[in-house]
């Protein structure tokens, strides 16, 4: 009932908006701070490492080690990686344009800053992810979504002129394929 509620109600469509834009500006201020400012993950990455250790650690042993094996040895393309991708995220739900894709790779951020110990922020706008995840088209309804995705979704049906790379109904058999 709550699913088809956040998926189909007018009311929930403008309260997501208004989630939406919220989430996005947080990414995107986050995001720009990062690019402009010098952002450098080494500091948070060794932190997180140390982190793991004690009686009570705050980060799992998985994690850590990952971090420590995986992503400090690339420290370069995390540098990149998070403010090019936190700035994106801000976009893309600021101006509801591939609204659920968007929030999917900011639960992505948020669950590895949780796993990495940083409590902060990122649980509520994970919370509020999930919502807009849940919620599919309709919360991008009063975005650029809007139009978007309604067209790649024409784009890539069967126009009766031959093929698409993705035709409607799946992946079918062509006249004279084995």
């Amino acid at each position: 009932m709550f699913n088809n509620w956040l998926r189909n109600n007018k009311a929930a469509m403008w309260l997501l908006t208004v989630v939406r834009i919220y989430l996005g500006y947080t990414w995107f201020m986050g995001g720009i701070g990062k690019l402009t400012g010098g952002f450098d993950a080494g500091g948070f990455l060794k932190g997180a490492i140390a982190k793991a250790g004690g009686d009570h650690p705050a980060v799992q042993g998985w994690w850590a080690a990952f971090l420590e094996h995986g992503a400090l040895p690339g420290v370069k393309l995390f540098n990149f990686l998070i403010p090019v991708g936190e700035t994106l995220v801000g976009l893309g739900l600021i101006l509801g344009t591939f609204t659920t894709f968007a929030a999917l790779m900011g639960m992505v951020m948020n669950f590895a800053f949780l796993f990495s110990g940083t409590v902060s922020t990122n649980a509520q706008m994970l919370l509020l992810e999930m919502f807009v995840v849940v919620a599919a088209a309709n919360a991008g309804r009063i975005g650029l979504d809007r139009w978007v995705i309604p067209y790649l979704r024409n784009l890539f049906r069967r126009n009766g002129e031959g093929n698409t790379p993705f035709p409607q109904g799946g992946m079918t058999k062509t006249k004279g394929a084995a």
